[in-house]
């Protein structure tokens, strides 16, 4: 028998998702009954589809928010930007004030188990992330940005280190966008003019 406060802990590496409805609060004081039906269907429709789809598990959900946990860093960061994609196009047709739009983090950590719940530096860096992402936006840590470059047809610009609340070392954040269409230059019909000397679109 082991003594008291030596039973094993059981850790991870995980790739960690925590997403929050911008504005909850107004929303529920303006239509109560309409947000939370709202919200829903949105989990039934087009969050938790994702979300099993790219194998994520959601560990734990709240009134406004929830948090997901994924093997791998490319599965989760494609499960946010095509949810925030598909939350877009389902807020396109309303009025700004009630819209629900969804701010999300995502760090790759160490995390701790118990009893179903995860708790460590992985969650809690997410939860901060989550904190600087715009409405409809995805906020990630240098470390994800790392692993899924190249590897997802995404734009990430880079924010700098950024000071979390609790964690004691800065954090390199990238900010998550579609990549741009880039487009060639016109040739002059003669052959005569001259293509930029980069041979890259400025």
């Amino acid at each position: 028998m082991k003594p008291a406060g030596q039973a094993r802990v059981e850790r991870r590496l995980a790739a960690i998702l925590a997403a929050d409805v911008v504005g909850y609060s107004r929303l529920i004081e303006g239509d109560e009954e309409g947000t939370l039906r709202r919200l829903k269907s949105l989990r039934a429709e087009v969050i938790d589809p994702k979300i099993a789809e790219h194998r994520g598990r959601i560990v734990k959900t709240t009134g406004d928010g929830l948090l997901v946990e994924f093997t791998s860093v490319v599965d989760a960061l494609r499960c946010a930007a095509e949810v925030q994609t598909a939350m877009a196009a389902s807020n396109d047709p309303l009025p700004p004030g009630r819209r629900i739009e969804f701010r999300i983090g995502i760090h790759q950590g160490d995390i701790v188990i118990e009893e179903g719940d995860i708790f460590g530096d992985g969650v809690n860096v997410a939860a901060r992330l989550e904190g600087l992402a715009e409405p409809g936006g995805i906020c990630i840590s240098a470390r994800v940005q790392e692993d899924v470059a190249g590897r997802l047809d995404l734009a990430f610009e880079d924010m700098g280190e950024q000071s979390l609340k609790n964690i004691a070392r800065p954090v390199r954040v990238y900010r998550v966008g579609p990549r741009p269409v880039s487009r060639a230059p016109l040739r002059p019909s003669g052959g005569r003019g001259r293509g930029p000397r980069s041979g890259r679109v400025r």
